[in-house]
């Protein structure tokens, strides 16, 4: 019997080291999560019958550390959940390792080549689509044109009224005119795009007309935007001065034919794109003393760009980039959280199986439920802690040799005995 014993430890013994030395083997492996072999007693009857392993831990709960890739497509969870991909039988895996690229078809896959899954999204709405595979639009992306200029400033209350009388600019004229000095205040421009996605000037004439009042006056391109003019009122706190929603102020600029001037044929040309009718918004522009500053000179809009690139952000938003310096939510990642996840089955390229011991997976976005938040341009380590398996592995080597030793006294005593008789 003591031999049965000793054999089944030694049988035990050989099943721990194969768990301990698979997690030395994936020390450096992204997303690894060690596994612990636990021995159990066995019985027959009442009789002590050795020793086996009953079961094994997977240590899925503690994250590992978390290392700086500095690549845009490389994400690290943290917290629980896990990344889900498909693979090429269309069968869902569930893995730590976030690492990903576009393929030459268009999709986001892991390193392993699987499809990465997700929430799709049509720019530029951030609605949510319906879970599935995530593709990258690699083509180019359409003007748009500027509707709204946020406009923010301290009008500087120590600004005289002029004494010049304000005239419009001429560029047709011989030599071209442009607006007396003396005649206003500050001028700032911005730049609109149209339709086409041409680019626009818009130069904005501030006018001090009277302690609380600034007057303004705009130019397209250097020509006078017809019928166009705005004041400004501000009240004693040099505060901008609303009679409607201080909240949504907006100061229209009429439409007008989107036109550039052609030092060549000395005329203003038009681009052929739709009228362009911008509303200027001025909330939060104060009238202090001290000198006159900017804030906020920003338009929408913008013109064509073609894909350059893709990358994650925090929130699992897939964020595709253009020449045209816009960046565009076009999906966002989900991440699977399970009821039991240490029951998961463990396959190859660091992933797992759902089983039904681990219940269903639960679907969620990053940092959202019990999902993990992502780390970009991050990647987790393996939670292997080396100096425990090499004391488990010298702990295991002393208890083979204990039950090698049994077996050997079990063995001398057979022989004694054989002899006796």
């Amino acid at each position: 019997m003591s031999f049965d014993i000793a054999l089944s430890g030694i049988q035990a013994i050989n099943e721990q080291l194969g768990t301990i030395s698979n997690n030395i083997a994936n020390a450096g492996t992204y997303g690894f999560k060690s596994s612990r072999a636990n021995f159990a007693s066995q019985y027959a009857g009442t009789q002590a019958a050795g020793v086996q392993i009953g079961s094994v831990t997977q240590s899925i709960g503690i994250n590992g550390g978390v290392v700086s890739t500095g690549r845009g497509l490389d994400a690290a969870i943290n917290g629980r959940g896990f990344f889900t991909v498909k693979d090429a039988q269309g069968q869902m895996n569930f893995t730590r390792v976030g690492i990903f690229d576009a393929n030459a078809d268009g999709y986001l896959v892991d390193a392993s080549g699987r499809k990465v899954q997700g929430y799709t999204m049509t720019p530029p709405s951030t609605t949510l689509g319906p879970m599935g595979d995530l593709t990258i639009p690699t083509g180019q992306i359409p003007a748009v044109a500027s509707s709204k200029l946020a406009y923010v400033s301290n009008l500087s209350d120590d600004w005289k009224v002029p004494t010049g009388t304000f005239t419009p600019p001429d560029l047709t004229a011989n030599p071209q005119t442009f607006p007396p000095s003396d005649s206003y205040n500050m001028s700032r421009v911005s730049v609109l795009h149209d339709s086409k996605g041409n680019q626009h000037t818009l130069t904005q004439y501030f006018i001090k007309t009277s302690p609380n009042s600034v007057s303004v006056r705009y130019t397209l391109n250097g020509l006078e935007v017809a019928g166009s003019g705005n004041t400004l009122t501000f009240d004693a706190k040099g505060q901008l001065d609303t009679v409607t929603d201080p909240a949504t102020v907006l100061y229209a600029l009429p439409a007008s034919v989107p036109q550039i001037y052609d030092p060549v044929t000395n005329a203003f040309v038009s681009t052929g794109a739709s009228d362009l009718a911008i509303n200027i918004d001025y909330v939060g522009t104060t009238q202090s003393a001290g000198e006159a500053t900017n804030s906020t000179n920003k338009a929408d809009g913008y013109a064509a760009g073609s894909y350059i690139g893709v990358e994650l952000a925090k929130d699992g938003s897939l964020i595709a980039k253009y020449t045209n310096d816009q960046r565009q939510a076009v999906g966002k990642v989900v991440l699977a959280t399970f009821p039991a996840e240490g029951e998961l089955t463990p396959i190859s390229d660091t992933s797992w199986l759902a089983s039904n011991e681990s219940g269903t997976p639960l679907y969620n976005t990053p940092g959202t439920g019990m999902t993990g938040a992502l780390n970009t341009t991050s990647l987790e380590q393996s939670n292997v802690d080396i100096t425990s398996e090499l004391v488990g592995l010298m702990t295991s080597q002393r208890n083979y040799q204990a039950n090698s030793k049994v077996i050997q006294t079990e063995n001398a005593m057979m022989q004694a005995l054989m002899q006796a008789l």
